[in-house]
């Protein structure tokens, strides 16, 4: 298996803005605790689809119920408005609307699924220090629920993409580690490619290329795949611009594919498994690894300029029917990774179309013998 995945790059830091941030409204509400627990038992309110899991510790989440029944303020959370369903996603806040939801409505702690008490300790007021909601008096329960948590709600009015959002969650998002640009577009863009995305994530052949039979908590190959996705199309690597932002272009394939057509989802979802199958077989595990500076020695870890080179190349010559007397793939690989036109396309200015271009001529050409 690979070593620890590094994607820290240009290409990963890389930061815009536009008007769309312009085209969004917002306003300020004070739901009611009892509220906040209503809507989000009836989807009203949501996490975004596998956006993060619950992390918080048992002391947190008693802390944190504590200030309620003490009446101490508490950071407003923050909603997204999706005209599409109507219904509001969660931005930042999810920890403390799920800490209510379990304490209040179902009494189960959501860490171990052991009954939900304040922890027994002198952090908590011996006032409700080792209780549960049942066993609160009728004052505090009351008051528990009747207190009001100040929500900010966003909606993006204009453009209908909702690409304004994604600035939102990228300079909003507080709790705990920040969410990456992944992690973002699940929340902004959840529709059929970002399911799409999830089922082919979990294949096999996929996840021996990848290096790592766990999913990545972070969402990193997800964003592999989407990036193949992107980049696979003549008018990327045709384009007439000098350079693209992978952060727009991967934003702007996931928005406009949120209510793609089964068949398109069908489609794509087959050109992935064909593409990994033939990789797989025919290159091996080390397919998407680089060779070290002295091109010596294979360095064990996936380099994304690499992986989409590799994909598209291999999908390019799938569908021209170009593939059946290919021989020694695993030594012509060596060869593309060791030639010098390759090497500085896939390591400077990697999102230059020029090198984009030149990447994958490259990579058809040793590879497939066959051009761009």
């Amino acid at each position: 298996m690979s070593e620890h995945i590094d994607f820290i790059s240009e290409e990963q830091n890389e930061e815009f803005s536009n008007d769309d941030l312009f085209n969004i409204t917002s306003w300020g509400a004070d739901p009611s605790v009892r509220e906040l627990i209503q809507q989000y038992k009836e989807g009203d309110i949501e996490k975004p689809e596998l956006q993060r899991k619950y992390v918080w510790k048992k002391k947190d989440a008693s802390r944190f119920i504590e200030s309620l029944l003490l009446g101490l303020p508490v950071p407003s959370i923050f909603l997204a408005n999706i005209e599409q369903s109507g219904k509001r996603l969660i931005i930042d806040g999810y920890q403390r609307i799920r800490t209510l939801y379990d304490y209040i409505e179902d009494g189960i702690w959501h860490g171990d699924d052991s009954d939900f008490k304040l922890i027994n300790s002198e952090l908590i007021n011996e006032r409700w220090r080792g209780k549960a909601f049942k066993e609160l008096t009728e004052i505090d329960k009351r008051r528990l629920k009747n207190y009001t948590i100040h929500a900010i709600v966003f909606e993006q009015k204009h453009p209908s993409d909702d690409s304004g959002l994604f600035q939102v969650f990228e300079r909003i998002n507080t709790s705990g580690t920040t969410l990456n640009n992944q992690e973002i577009r699940n929340c902004v863009y959840q529709g059929n490619m970002n399911t799409l995305l999830f089922k082919v994530n979990k294949y096999q052949q996929w996840r021996y290329l990848y290096g790592e039979q766990e999913e990545d908590p972070r969402m990193m190959d997800l964003e592999l795949i989407l990036r193949y996705y992107a980049l696979n199309s003549v008018e990327i690597y045709n384009s007439d611009k000098k350079k693209i932002s992978l952060k727009q272009t991967l934003n702007k394939y996931m928005q406009s594919n949120i209510n793609a057509s089964t068949d398109f989802i069908a489609e794509k979802e087959s050109e992935f498994y064909s593409v990994i199958d033939f990789i797989y077989t025919n290159m091996g595990e080390e397919a998407f690894f680089n060779l070290q500076n002295d091109l010596s020695k294979i360095r064990r870890r996936l380099y994304p300029t690499v992986f989409d080179s590799i994909m598209i190349a291999t999908s390019i010559a799938l569908k021209k029917g170009c593939i059946d007397v290919v021989k020694n793939l695993p030594e012509k690989r060596l060869a593309l990774l060791r030639d010098a036109t390759y090497r500085e396309s896939i390591s400077q200015g990697t999102m230059k179309i020029d090198n984009i271009r030149t990447r994958i001529s490259c990579a058809l050409h040793f590879l497939y013998g066959i051009k761009l």
